[in-house]
C-alpha cells in the first residue's frame, strides 16, 4: 500500500465535495488529506475497526462486503471513482459495519473524521452536501437490491453483465473484475448456477468468454434476459 500526501490541486472533490467551501477552508481540509493506493485484493477498510476516517475512492473499482458465518460473504455493492466508501457506518457506528476490499488496483483518500464533523458543525451547506451523497449512496444499494430480487438467475447474471458494461467500462467488451464466486455473492445465488448460466449464454452466442475477459456479442437479447428472466 503506497502512501502519500494529496494536494489539493486539480483535485476532483473540489466541484463535488468541497463546493460551498471558500480557499482556506478547502486548504484547510487538503492540508491533513492522505492518499493510498491498494493492489487489487488489498482491504481497505476492515469490519469492526474503529472509525477514524472519512474515505472516498479517487480511483480504481472496490467492493463493500460483509462476513458471514458460511463460506460465501454479502457483497453490498460495488463502488468507483469519487464514491464515499465509509459513508454507510461513519455517523451512526463506532464500528465499521461491512468491509471494503478492491477489486482493481485503486486509490483512495482519507480525512480525520473528526476534521469533517468539525466542518459539518460549522458549514450547514456542506452537512447538507454530506446528507445528499448518504442518501445518493443508500437510494444506489436498495434500487439495486431491488432490481436483483426481481429476476431469476438469467435475469441477475445479465444484470451483473450489464452493469459491468453500461455503469463501468462503458463498452461490450471488458475483462471481469470479479471472480465467479464473487458475482454469486452479489446476486445471491451459487457459484455453480453462475458458472452454469455463463456458459449457457456463451453457448446461446450471446456473449463470448476469454479467460477472465467478456464480449456482449448479442446485447439486446442480454437486455431482455435481464428484464424479463
Amino acid at each position: 500500500m503506497g502512501l502519500i500526501s494529496c494536494k489539493c490541486e486539480g483535485c476532483e472533490l473540489k466541484s463535488l465535495f468541497f463546493k460551498n467551501f471558500d480557499t482556506e477552508e478547502i486548504e484547510a481540509v487538503c492540508s491533513q488529506k492522505i492518499e493510498r493506493d491498494y493492489k487489487k485484493g488489498e482491504i481497505i477498510l476492515k469490519e469492526g475497526e474503529p472509525i477514524e476516517e472519512f474515505i472516498y475512492l479517487k480511483n480504481g473499482l472496490v467492493k463493500l462486503f460483509k462476513s458471514t458465518n458460511t463460506e460465501q460473504d454479502q457483497i453490498i455493492c460495488f463502488a468507483g471513482p469519487l464514491d464515499f466508501v465509509s459513508l454507510l457506518s461513519v455517523f451512526s457506528n463506532n464500528n465499521y459495519q461491512y468491509s471494503v476490499a478492491a477489486i482493481e488496483d485503486s486509490t483512495a483518500c482519507s480525512m480525520q473524521l473528526s476534521k469533517v464533523n468539525q466542518s459539518m458543525n460549522n458549514n450547514g451547506l456542506f452537512a447538507r452536501s454530506i446528507l445528499e451523497k448518504m442518501s445518493e449512496t443508500t437510494d444506489k444499494i436498495l434500487k439495486t437490491t431491488l432490481e436483483l430480487r426481481q429476476r431469476r438467475l438469467y435475469g441477475r447474471v445479465a444484470y451483473m453483465l450489464l452493469f459491468f458494461s453500461n455503469e463501468i467500462y462503458k463498452s461490450n467488451e471488458f475483462e471481469l473484475p470479479v471472480s465467479r464466486k464473487e458475482i454469486a455473492e452479489f446476486i445471491g445465488m451459487t457459484l455453480e448456477n453462475v458458472i452454469r448460466t455463463l456458459s449457457e449464454l456463451r453457448k446461446d452466442n450471446i456473449i463470448k468468454i476469454y479467460g477472465k475477459g467478456i464480449l456482449i456479442t448479442d446485447k439486446q437479447k442480454l437486455q431482455k434476459l435481464s428484464e424479463l428472466s
